[in-house]
């Protein structure tokens, strides 16, 4: 597993147990982090702290899109994993070019058929392909220029 894929596997490690004790996601990521420095292990990657502050600045709109174009099925009513793997998902295939959006979609994919229900892998194939191909459309909420 490449060291982006370790990354996206602990941010939604962080995400979903943020969902599922239903506290903020910032409280989880600091408590690995300062878990980490008391115990002496390696830092988080960069990029698990990018994407989980991505997800977090960028919640609301995320949560939006997924309800918009997840037909038939409500946030609520989706099983924990496939939220937070979907709202990870969402997030890099929205905000960040770096990375194709068919890498995206495939390591979200390969979690949920690992990590989620039988029919789990083909819903987010699909949902996060439909939001790949109609990304030039939505308008993503980008953040305040600061002063």
């Amino acid at each position: 597993m490449s060291a982006r894929g370790k990354a996206r596997k602990r941010a939604l490690d962080i995400l979903y147990e943020a969902d599922i004790r239903g506290i903020p996601a910032l409280e989880v990521l600091q408590a690995q982090v300062s878990r980490r420095t008391t115990e002496g292990e390696p830092e988080l990657n960069l990029y698990v702290t990018e994407i989980v502050h991505g997800v977090i600045e960028h919640a609301e709109y995320i949560d939006e899109v997924i309800s918009t174009y997840s037909l038939g099925w409500t946030l609520p009513r989706m099983p924990a994993v496939d939220r937070s793997i979907l709202r990870l998902a969402c997030y890099e295939i929205l905000w960040n070019d770096e990375v194709p959006d068919a890498v995206v979609i495939s390591e979200a994919v390969n979690m949920a058929q690992s990590l989620s229900t039988d029919e789990s892998s083909t819903f987010v194939n699909g949902l996060l392909a439909r939001i790949s191909e109609i990304k030039s459309r939505l308008t993503p909420q980008l953040p305040a220029a600061e002063n």
